[in-house]
């Protein structure tokens, strides 16, 4: 059964990413079943693996910036934003990465479908758009064929954020919110069950419950 696991509070990016780091490893061993955390990050700007990402930072301020292993460009992450990451087996049968790709965006496009918004892809960018703007920015690795990384969903985050850098690359009119286009906006919060339901069903994986898990600190999880 897939472990869906909900992160409770505004949790650190370096801690959820040596946190995705042992569960990768856990998964590649066979030691632990295919698992999503669903969460909410204080605010960070990560710059993935496209060349000449960092220099779309244009402001970061007080906000870290975190070189990571995902495809892609700059990306902020934050306060107003679901970010879900899926760790999973794709060997066998899924091992296509593009697929996984258009699997996560499927999902989001499902769940804001559900909600009475339209959305769909770029052909030529990852992510899922509304209207000619992203609302979901993607990015996934890969280690043995078994994924990490994954999607942001903006809910109602302060635009500013976006302001600070290029975001994906574009300039940061690009990006847009769940609150720029739903009244009343759903809550983050009212969001998580649903986006773990619509990932299971797109990823083809158990629809198991939604834990909440508090990490016990900036430096020892919960995690087991």
């Amino acid at each position: 059964m897939t472990r869906f696991v909900r992160l409770v509070g505004q949790v650190d990016y370096t801690e959820v990413h040596r946190l995705q780091q042992r569960l990768l490893a856990e998964r590649i061993q066979g030691a632990i079943p295919d698992t999503v955390l669903l969460l909410e990050h204080s605010p960070v700007f990560t710059v993935g693996r496209a060349r000449g990402a960092r220099d779309n930072i244009l402001d970061p301020g007080d906000a870290p910036v975190v070189e990571v292993e995902r495809g892609g460009d700059v990306t902020w992450h934050g306060p107003g934003q679901l970010v879900a990451y899926p760790i999973v087996d794709l060997r066998g049968r899924r091992e296509d990465l593009h697929l996984h790709l258009h699997s996560l965006e499927d999902a989001v496009v499902a769940l804001l479908g559900e909600l009475g918004l339209a959305s769909g892809r770029d052909a030529r960018n990852t992510g899922v758009w509304v209207e000619g703007q992203k609302i979901c920015s993607i990015g996934i690795a890969c280690r043995r064929w078994v994924s990490w990384h994954g999607l942001a969903l903006n809910i109602d985050p302060q635009a500013h954020w976006f302001r600070r850098i290029n975001p994906c690359g574009f300039e940061s009119s690009v990006m847009t919110r769940l609150v720029d286009h739903l009244d009343p906006c759903p809550s983050l919060e009212s969001l998580v069950e649903p986006l773990a339901r619509h990932l299971a069903a797109a990823l083809d994986i158990d629809a198991g419950p939604v834990e909440r898990v508090q990490l016990a600190s900036t430096r020892r999880s919960t995690m087991s």
